[in-house]
């Protein structure tokens, strides 16, 4: 079983790059905002408990959205493997989903990081910002901040994952396409 985690800053182009993936090598996507959200609406008991936190502004506890994970690979067991998207976010989290992938016998395959130029991280999300509206793609400051965050919270997951051999960089400049080669070359080596 294929199981990849894809990294990469704001702008990186993690969306485009998990859809390639997702349809090349027959992975199911999951990500854990559209799990919760998938959960509240059939008002799972997983579902209504994130729910309570979300509803007083809360993050979600890791043992919850673990547990709507564990779900989701149960609900999927004839699955080529997984691209996890969003999670995790920290070492704690990401000791969390080894521990629930190995109990399964199906461990992280790869942690895909995405290597994208500042400079072009903000062209690419100022351009994004106006085609989408979104307020946060169209604040040179506020991109800035969220590349930076990005960077502060993510190095330690990089450590975590490089520590197991498992920590793969991608050039994320250039075409669609050479980035699809690119992860494509390293998923098909792992």
């Amino acid at each position: 079983m294929l199981n990849l985690i894809l990294f990469g800053p704001p702008g990186a182009g993690k969306g485009t790059q998990a859809d390639f993936l997702i349809e090349k090598f027959k992975l199911i996507h999951l990500s854990t905002g559209d799990l919760l959200r998938s959960q509240i609406a059939e008002g799972t008991k997983l579902g209504l408990e994130a729910k309570k936190f979300m509803d007083r502004g809360d993050l979600v506890p890791d043992e919850v959205v673990i547990g709507m994970i564990e779900s989701k690979l149960a609900s999927n067991k004839d699955a080529n493997g997984f691209i996890f998207d969003g999670f995790p976010r920290t070492v704690a989290q990401a000791k969390a989903l080894d521990e629930l992938l190995n109990k399964n016998g199906t461990p992280v395959s790869g942690m895909l990081s995405l290597e994208v130029e500042k400079e072009e991280l903000v062209n690419r999300l100022l351009n994004r910002g106006k085609i989408s509206g979104r307020s946060d793609d169209q604040d040179v400051s506020i991109i800035e901040n969220r590349i930076q965050v990005y960077h502060e919270k993510t190095s330690p997951l990089k450590d975590y994952y490089a520590a197991q051999n498992k920590q793969f960089s991608i050039n994320g400049m250039g075409s669609i396409e050479e980035i699809a080669g690119r992860l494509s070359e390293t998923v098909s080596a792992l």
